[in-house]
């Protein structure tokens, strides 16, 4: 394209507008600054997010991860109270309908998980066999570990044993419209004078003397700012190849290619209404409601699964025999269900670290910070990862040094701080993750 003469400054530039991008110009929008949200395509939340299961959940696999969760829960609870503007396309609604995790081998019991949300009182249940059955009609506890392609000879078979229990966490649900959701965001953004540009790609971010200048996008506008904000979800890593802030990372992000399959409620069970938000890890499945009666059912990424990285540009986007499998695989929990060879479903990206927690980090290029392997599981943290990017940021801006004594973040509904040194982009790989999309 040709090259503008058109010039434009900010206080920062954040490059994305998925639903983290979006909460993080907002929440420096509304401490003051002066912000640019850019984004490749045509609207907020219109890559990955607008495919993400949404699930709001407070179950994590560390105890920072935990907080950051139930933190983000209440934003989520009084959502157009977060907001605190109208949207001329309404609010997105969160399904207030609860989560169960299956107390399985695989996950011990859920005592790791038990010890962090007891820890920070967030409430929970523990549900028997007929509690679980009465809560999902026609459900089969038989054990099916270890979870299995479906052209394994002994898929579906049973392997011994039955689960007994799961916890039922009531401070959970998930988001039905998580563009919207975006979109929401993007608005009171704008309400505290954010900005936000589509079809833009940055091409270029120029540095002088270690220092992020602004940035250039592909029809040659120049923007300046001191602060630029990587929020580019699947193209993280190219961003970072831009500015060469890979430099001195540990831990590093890849574009992850995933499939989830909608099945058709069986008959008699109106799973929309009446279901819940469930993850199990003996038959590696995570499910939740879905507008149109459906279940929606991913893959908690068992070792038998392909983890295909790929160019976020040119990748597969059609439905393979991983969603036959998927579905199959809850087939054994619910017989019932109705499983076509050719199903309906969604193919997108994850945007991923090794550990598969996040990086909320400043980089070794000042002005430059990531927000970044956010995909897949951080969702629910939008609100709270907007907080802490605004937080921190000021506080290297502010003088903090980050490597050396990082941030301190006081969390907005708990009387509780997080070390966001457990985000940091020089981190050792955290041996406490489930190294998959529950984080």
């Amino acid at each position: 394209m040709p090259a503008s003469s058109e010039s434009r400054s900010y206080d920062a530039v954040i490059i994305g507008a998925g639903v983290i991008g979006a909460a993080i110009g907002m929440e420096m929008a509304r401490a003051g600054y002066k912000t640019l949200n850019v984004d490749a395509l045509p609207a907020a939340g219109y890559g990955p997010t607008s495919n993400s299961c949404a699930i709001i959940r407070v179950h994590y696999s560390t105890l920072d991860g935990t907080a950051m969760a139930y933190d983000g829960y209440f934003d989520w609870k009084d959502w157009p109270g977060y907001l605190g503007v109208a949207d001329e396309r309404g609010h997105a609604i969160f399904h207030h309908c609860g989560c169960l995790i299956m107390k399985t081998e695989q996950n011990k019991g859920l005592a790791a998980v038990l010890k962090h949300v007891e820890a920070l009182d967030i409430p929970h249940e523990h549900w028997d066999a007929d509690r679980i059955r009465q809560a999902i009609p026609g459900y089969d506890l038989k054990t099916f570990w270890p979870a299995r392609r479906m052209e394994d000879p002994n898929f579906g078979e049973p392997s011994g044993g039955a689960i007994d229990g799961g916890v039922f966490f009531p401070t959970a649900g998930y988001i039905s419209d998580p563009q919207l959701a975006s979109h929401n965001l993007q608005r009171a953004a704008e309400a505290a004078g954010g900005s936000f540009l589509f079809n833009r790609k940055v091409v270029e971010i120029p540095v002088e003397n270690g220092r992020v200048q602004g940035v250039v996008l592909d029809d040659g506008t120049r923007i300046a700012a001191p602060v630029v904000v990587n929020v580019a979800g699947p193209h993280s890593s190219q961003i970072n190849k831009l500015v060469g802030a890979d430099a001195d990372m540990r831990i590093t992000t890849k574009p992850l290619r995933q499939e989830v399959v909608h099945l058709d409620s069986p008959d008699g069970l109106n799973f929309e209404k009446d279901g819940i938000v469930v993850s199990d890890s003996d038959i590696a499945c995570y499910i939740r409601p879905e507008t149109g009666n459906h279940i929606l059912v991913g893959s908690e990424d068992p070792e038998c699964d392909p983890r295909e990285v790929v160019d976020p540009d040119d990748y597969n986007r059609d439905l393979t025999d991983q969603a036959v499998t998927q579905a199959y695989r809850y087939a054994q929990r619910l017989p019932n269900v109705p499983v076509s060879q050719s199903p309906k479903g969604v193919v997108d990206l994850y945007d991923v670290t090794e550990d598969w927690i996040p990086i909320y980090d400043r980089s070794c290029i000042d002005g430059f910070y990531m927000a970044i392997g956010t995909s897949g599981n951080q969702f629910k943290n939008a609100g709270v990862a907007g907080r802490l990017m605004t937080a921190l940021i000021g506080y290297v801006e502010g003088g903090g040094d980050q490597d050396g004594k990082p941030l301190a973040f006081q969390l907005k509904h708990l009387d509780r701080t997080i070390d966001t040194a457990t985000f940091s982009r020089r981190r050792e790989i955290n041996p406490d993750s489930s190294f998959s999309v529950l984080g």
